[in-house]
Parts: structure tokens; sequence; C-alpha cells
């Protein structure tokens, strides 16, 4: 049998295998627990796969194969983009439910109107985005291009990060939105 590095990889991966899977289970029921409505859990989950696309894109770009420091990259990245996409839809709710004068969901809002709603909820939210997603960009940087003793572990948990928050950006601001707008329209 192999022992060594190999031997710690093939536990580290079975970990993973349940770990991460648990990490997105528990997500999820904060989620749920936060908004108490499955298709607001969905649409903010819909985040996730757009990070992971962002996050592959740039592992290829440098090079990187899979490892225990990605994997745990990939790991941070979901939290990240969960917490941009809570900042987004929590908004919206909020735009359409001031919009509307209390009524909880837009009960009774026209077509226009959780267009409207919408559109101002999402437009004061570009902000907050991209300095969340700003902020942690320009702190993982220095990791991605550090040198010295440990940078290449650290390198590998940094990449899937900053390219995954500039994909989950991206859904975040045109995505969620139309999807929530989908959403509340099919309601009226």
């Amino acid at each position: 049998s192999w022992s060594g590095q190999y031997e710690y990889m093939e536990r580290a991966k079975e970990r993973l295998s349940i770990l991460i899977p648990v990490a997105i289970a528990v997500i999820v029921l904060l989620l749920y627990i936060n908004f108490r409505n499955m298709m607001s859990v969905a649409i903010i989950l819909g985040t996730l796969p757009l990070s992971l696309v962002g996050g592959l894109w740039l592992l290829d770009i440098l090079s990187f194969n899979f490892s225990v420091a990605v994997g745990v990259g990939f790991i941070a990245l979901a939290g990240i983009a969960v917490e941009i996409g809570v900042i987004m839809i929590t908004y919206l709710d909020q735009s359409l439910k001031k919009y509307k004068g209390g009524l909880s969901d837009g009960e009774g809002a026209s077509e226009a109107g959780i267009l409207a709603a919408v559109t101002d909820g999402a437009l004061l939210r570009v902000r907050p985005v991209m300095m969340t997603v700003s902020a942690t960009i320009a702190g993982l940087l220095p990791i991605m291009f550090g040198t010295g003793t440990g940078s290449e572990v650290m390198q590998r948990i940094a990449a899937p990060m900053v390219g995954g928050l500039v994909s989950a950006t991206v859904l975040t601001l045109f995505v969620v939105p139309a999807a929530y707008f989908l959403w509340k329209r099919r309601g009226v």
C-alpha cells in the first residue's frame, strides 16, 4: 500500500468528501432559518455553481491541481458567495416590502411595481457588494503572489476564492435580481 504524503492526501480527500456536503447542509439550514422560504434559499444557492466556475477557471489558468488546500479555498468561497447573495436578497426583500407599505412578500404588487422595487433594491446594493468583494480580493492578492515558506499552500487556498469571487459578483449583481423579479412576478 502507498504511504507518506499520498496516504495523507487520501485521508484528507475522505474527510473533505464528508465536510463539503456538511458545510453546504449547514449553509442551507442557516439560510432557511433566516429567510423561512426555500425559493430565497434556492436563489442564494444559485451563486455557488457560478462561483465554482470562476474558481476552477483561475485554477486552470494558474495550472494548480486539486488538493486539500484548494478544497479549503472552495469551502471558504462558498461562505463568501452565500454572504454576498444574502446581502442582495435581504435588500431586495426590504425594497419590495417598503414599496408595498409593509405587506410581506409584496402581496398585491403590480409587475411594474415589483420591477421598480427590485431595481431600487439592487442598485442600493452595488456599492456594498463591490466593497465586500474588493476588500476580500485585496486581502487575498498578497497571498496569491507571495513567495517564501508555505506560500505554495496559501496560493492554492487563495486562488479559488479570488476567481470565484469575480464570477459570484457578476452573478449576484445581475442574475440574482433578475431571478428574484421572475419569482415575485409569478405571484402577481
